[in-house]
């Protein structure tokens, strides 16, 4: 007689493995087989309403709420890196509390749902300790589309582009490889939550916004393109002091709380400009301007309104940038044949995703 029992275990590939143990059983012709059952691990964006879910997720939130009962209860929002999910642990809230912290990989045993009200989520049934041969961390992670070697190669042709001595003099001092400030901003996010959040991010950003600046300032009269160029590339730069990355976790620095990344990024530029010899005053004031009203709006946190050609054109490609970067963070999470993404905040509203043919060779070679 073979008795045969399942044990749960840590997920591991391939998509099943069975046999853990053969035990001796009572009598010389019975054995125990106990069976290990591994859920293949999934995107979080091909998961369906009623998936049973066993892998490892990374925690992107945690935050304790109350329950009506007068206990609490866990709430999550767990990742990889085709999107997030919020999740609910209602019973062992301490003990979940001290895996399931900002940034940390955990085994996430539970339920997929789609609630008629609130969306997805995920019903947690069980939290694990995450096993380091069962995940790599990079697929957990969000990332730019493209290598961050091509975008600093990028960055510095555009760099060198800018004319002025002055002002490719700060630049080198802020963005320059030698610089003791590129390897924050080469690594930093440009967000936490809606566009380029994740590493590299605020490069990304920087540079799209910078090379849309460049190509518009040869369209419209009047743009002094140099100031622009230099403006575009520094707008963000206060981010570096606003934002930390703790692990995989991104979170708001006291300084980002208390001063905000608009002034840590006036101050900045105001500092690195005091140190070079003979800077344009007007050159100053251009650039401070653009920094400080970026933003475009009070109620957006800017302490004043873009008033300058140049800060207009910066603030419009940085809204533009910003909004654009929503719709690939909104790509990366929609599932197969799927073309409208869910409402979302950034946007206010949904994504439509239009399939795109692809161009035939006499095409090609005709462009």
């Amino acid at each position: 007689m073979v008795r045969v029992t399942a044990t749960p275990s840590p997920p591991v590939p391939p998509l099943m493995t069975a046999l853990a143990s053969i035990t001796p059983a009572p009598t010389p012709h019975t054995v125990t087989v106990r069976v290990a059952v591994y859920l293949e691990p999934m995107l979080l964006r091909d998961a369906t309403d009623g998936t049973d879910l066993d892998q490892v997720l990374l925690v992107r939130e945690v935050e304790r709420r109350p329950r009506r009962d007068g206990g609490e209860f866990l709430r999550l929002t767990l990742g990889d890196r085709s999107g997030r999910v919020p999740a609910m642990v209602w019973d062992g809230v301490r003990e979940a509390s001290e895996l399931a912290y900002t940034g940390a990989p955990v085994r996430v045993i539970g339920r997929y749902v789609v609630h008629p009200r609130y969306g997805p989520q995920v019903t947690v049934r069980a939290l694990r300790p995450a096993d380091p041969e069962t995940f790599e961390l990079e697929d957990l992670l969000d990332r730019p589309a493209r290598e961050v070697d091509l975008m600093e190669i990028d960055l510095r042709e555009l760099i060198a582009t800018v004319q002025r001595p002055p002002l490719r003099a700060l630049l080198e001092r802020i963005l320059g490889p030698d610089a003791a400030s590129w390897p924050a901003f080469r690594d930093a996010p440009a967000a936490k939550y809606y566009h380029q959040a994740y590493r590299h991010g605020l490069l990304e950003h920087s540079l799209s916004v910078s090379q849309a600046v460049s190509a518009i300032s040869a369209t419209f009269p009047g743009i002094d393109r140099d100031v622009a160029v230099t403006g575009a590339l520094l707008h963000d730069i206060g981010k570096l002091d606003a934002y930390t990355r703790e692990g995989s976790a991104i979170e708001l620095t006291d300084d980002g709380r208390l001063q905000g990344e608009i002034a840590l990024g006036y101050y900045r530029v105001r500092r690195e400009i005091e140190s070079i010899d003979d800077f344009p005053v007007a050159l100053e004031q251009a650039l401070a301007h653009i920094v400080l009203s970026h933003h475009g709006t009070l109620e957006h946190g800017s302490p004043v309104l873009p008033a300058t050609r140049e800060a207009t054109l910066v603030h419009m490609a940085d809204n533009l940038g910003g909004r654009l970067g929503s719709f690939d963070r909104l790509e990366k999470e929609l599932r197969e044949g799927e073309r409208w993404s869910g409402f979302d905040r950034a946007l206010g509203g949904g994504a439509f995703f239009a399939e795109r043919e692809e161009p035939e060779p006499a095409q090609l070679d005709a462009a």
